[in-house]
């Protein structure tokens, strides 16, 4: 190549930086989601159905992982949709400012940020393979303190948090019951008779009491009892501290004008024709007027006495560090 055609293609390059076309906006809606993959379906089939189909690309990530891209990237990040843990979502806010308030249609039925509305609410249970459990000549556990009791080493699955919210929901049970001292005591005996079926995705112990590898794990309830509705030897129990929930949102990160609308059209139709669909799956009202069905609805939803926050989190997370390397001397 010449000097002069060198010197061409730099003035070309600088100029499709400086004008904004070195990174051309994609013309279709970008989502990121740590739902998992029942939601996901929800997301795309009301999409496809209300005239957006072939406008979006959906992409799911694990909730740590998409946490950190949010926290790391902020306004930067690809996507222009994000349905994500709604404590993740208003640290992403509070650090970046990458969010835009939405049109409000529904009325949630607690105090929301205008920048995000929630989208599904998630909650913890123990989970059983009665074959199993039967098998083994195990007692059924009635809390989640039971975990603790020698009986159960090797036969018990949970989610490590720092793998998965799952596993946080575990730990936020014990903390907020049992108080921070104790509980540290109760997570390292769980995590010892849990051993090697620590597991780092927030399926993971559901997968392995169906597998039938343990007997007993600590999941999400309405994966539970969508197993048992289907007629597998699955049965849940809603441990004696409470069913501990978490909420996941959606949000609409800043474009231009044109992205940002279709972002939101995309979004207030995911709520409105969604929430339908979900709450059969996750049976927690999060709007005003929904009813779930009974039968699905565990009797003592709690919530984590302190808001939920980055900051929390990390202690949690520094805590059952600590009780995972304790578990293993």
């Amino acid at each position: 190549m010449s000097k002069l055609n060198k010197i061409i293609v730099v003035i070309i390059l600088l100029a499709c930086t400086l004008s904004g076309c070195a990174k051309k906006e994609s013309s279709k809606v970008i989502i990121y989601s740590n739902a998992d993959e029942e939601a996901q379906e929800v997301i795309k089939q009301v999409l496809d159905e209300n005239g957006f189909k072939n406008k979006y690309i959906l992409q799911a990530y694990g909730t740590n992982e998409l946490g950190g891209k949010l926290l790391g990237e902020g306004i930067d990040v690809e996507a222009d949709i994000v349905t994500m843990s709604s404590y993740y979502i208003d640290s992403a806010q509070s650090e970046n400012k990458m969010f835009v308030n939405l049109d409000e249609s529904v009325a949630p039925l607690e105090q929301t940020p205008k920048y995000r509305t929630p989208l599904l609410a998630i909650e913890g249970s123990l989970i059983i393979n009665t074959k199993e459990l039967e098998e083994a000549n195990l007692p059924v556990p009635t809390s989640i303190k039971d975990l603790a009791k020698p009986v159960y080493k090797d036969h018990i699955s949970i989610v490590d948090m720092a793998g998965s919210s799952t596993g946080w929901l575990l730990v936020q049970t014990l903390i907020d019951t049992y108080g921070e001292k104790e509980a540290e005591d109760l997570l390292v005996k769980i995590m010892r008779n849990a051993g090697p079926h620590l597991e780092s995705s927030g399926s993971g112990p559901l997968k392995k009491v169906r597998a039938g590898e343990v007997a007993i794990g600590f999941g999400l309830r309405h994966q539970a009892v969508a197993d048992k509705k289907e007629g597998l030897p699955i049965d849940f129990v809603d441990p004696k501290e409470g069913n501990y929930a978490l909420t996941e949102s959606i949000v609409v990160v800043k474009r231009s004008d044109k992205k940002t609308k279709l972002a939101k059209e995309m979004a207030k139709c995911i709520v409105e024709k969604g929430r339908v669909k979900l709450i059969e799956n996750y049976p927690i009202p999060v709007y005003e007027n929904e009813k779930a069905d009974p039968e699905k609805v565990s009797k003592q939803t709690k919530q984590y006495t302190k808001p939920l926050t980055i900051d929390l989190l990390q202690k949690h997370l520094d805590l059952s560090e600590k009780c995972r390397i304790e578990a293993r001397e």
